[in-house]
């Protein structure tokens, strides 16, 4: 079974930045579509930046400006840059992408594990 292996977060003061990877644990399988979403405590999942795939990106109007949502291609792996964290920034950080099955030339919408972000002082 595939999954997206996320990476990056930890606790970081205010002001600060922090950059959280995902990548998929089978070369099988190609990244398309793609988007970082983000709970904080006692709130529902909310979208942050998203990445299709051709290129044209999104984002939240809290995070504008200050998130950065990109991808390498070899290896394939997809990034969320994130500048002048604030307290509210805090939360579990999911990566979510479409990914294509070379093989079975299939396409499945898959989630992370998540990852914490803490900032704080």
């Amino acid at each position: 079974q595939v999954q997206l292996v996320e990476s990056g977060g930890g606790l970081v003061q205010p002001g600060g930045s922090l950059r959280l990877s995902c990548k998929t644990s089978d070369p099988t399988f190609s990244i398309q579509n793609m988007a970082w979403y983000r709970q904080a405590p006692g709130q529902q999942r909310e979208l942050v930046a998203s990445m299709t795939t051709g290129g044209s990106s999104n984002y939240a109007g809290s995070v504008k400006g200050r998130f950065t949502i990109s991808r390498d291609i070899a290896p394939e792996m997809v990034y969320l840059q994130m500048n002048s964290l604030n307290p509210e920034d805090t939360g579990v950080y999911y990566c979510n992408a479409d990914l294509f099955n070379r093989r079975a030339r299939t396409l499945q919408n898959y989630w992370g594990q998540g990852t914490q972000v803490t900032v704080s002082s």
